[in-house]
């Protein structure tokens, strides 16, 4: 076997190779933001919306200040210092506390379902601002996925139906949306956890005013709660806000935020668990076209990796009309060049 053949059978074990870690980041993300639904929820009975939010952020930056120590990751160039604070504003300021006054009104599937509006909003934004192409299997998963998440809203909030609270969700995502949008080119140029930090910090110094009623509310609060904003902090926030960056750093945004649709069917089993709020056959089935559009989303992906698996090793070649060998089969190397893909473009 010639080099060139060798290399070229070496490609599809590559792209797995950087797959895998993507795939795993995805799913860390997807598990931790979904507990922090059904956290929020759990906590809301000890902490206001805003000390909660601080006192998350906090419990971040210390655990990533820890991390950038260890690794003596480079910070953020003064120049992405705006944009990094901007993200942390809008993404570990706004977003929260909007979404910790929304779970005090509306159930944690129904705020997860509100808050998967952002996926699509990502999508369309990335596309106008920074010209993402949009593919046609990304756009059919997000319709799926999206309708999936209003059926899922549909089951499981048809008692929970204050009007305050979806809009602080729809606040919620809205921010949300905007940050990706930021962060996106920031990663380009530092580490996710360079980045993270940064933007804790920045969410950490927006929400200092709270920080009185937190300590009053922490020496009220059972341990249990207190522990809870520990559990935000350092899981769903400083944990899984890095895997979200490491994931958005080696995929386009609109995939990525298509990923988030596995959030509302977890948030949903794990209330039924932790919070007795028991999911019924119609949540159920808006789970399910949840998975069904995210696995749409990663069709394309897929079917690219198995076309360059067909090439490495020599697959679905055709045999000239005129009759005779193919040059690609035999070894001649005139009429393909030795290139497999070539061959098979041309046949």
């Amino acid at each position: 076997m010639s080099e060139v053949a060798l290399r070229t059978s070496e490609l599809p074990r590559l792209r797995a190779g950087r797959d895998l870690p993507v795939l795993l980041a995805i799913a860390v993300t997807t598990l931790l933001w979904a507990s922090a639904f059904v956290a929020i929820r759990s906590a809301r009975t000890h902490f206001a919306p805003a000390p909660l939010a601080f006192g998350r952020v906090l419990v971040a930056g210390i655990v990533l200040s820890v991390l950038i120590a260890i690794r003596r990751d480079a910070l953020p160039a003064r120049r992405d210092l705006p944009a990094v604070a901007a993200c942390g504003i809008l993404w570990l300021g706004v977003y929260q506390i909007a979404l910790n006054a929304s779970e005090r009104l509306i159930d944690a599937g129904t705020a997860a379902m509100l808050i998967n509006v952002a996926p699509i909003m990502i999508a369309f934004t990335a596309a106008v601002v920074l010209r993402e192409r949009l593919p046609r299997s990304l756009l059919r998963g997000l319709a799926v996925a999206f309708a999936g998440a209003v059926v899922i809203g549909l089951g499981s909030g048809r008692h929970h139906g204050a009007v305050e609270g979806i809009l602080l969700c729809v606040l919620a995502a809205a921010a949300y949306t905007v940050a990706v949008i930021v962060q996106k080119p920031l990663l380009a140029r530092a580490s996710p956890i360079a980045v993270t930090w940064g933007a804790c910090l920045a969410g950490a110094v927006v929400c200092l005013p709270f920080a009185p009623a937190l300590v009053d509310e922490v020496g009220r609060a059972p341990v249990s709660s207190t522990l809870l904003i520990a559990y935000l902090g350092a899981g769903p926030t400083a944990i899984a806000f890095t895997t979200w960056a490491f994931a958005l750093s080696r995929s386009t945004m609109a995939r990525q935020g298509a990923t988030t649709y596995l959030v509302p069917p977890l948030v949903i089993a794990l209330s039924w668990l932790t919070l007795d709020e028991v999911p019924g056959v119609v949540a159920i089935l808006g789970g399910g076209l949840c998975l069904g559009g995210v696995a749409l989303t990663r069709r394309r992906a897929a079917e690219t990796l198995r076309r360059r698996r067909v090439d490495a090793t020599g697959g679905l070649r055709r045999r000239p009309r005129g009759g005779g060998g193919d040059p690609c089969e035999t070894g001649a190397p005139p009429a393909c060049g030795g290139a497999p893909a070539r061959c098979e473009e041309g046949a």
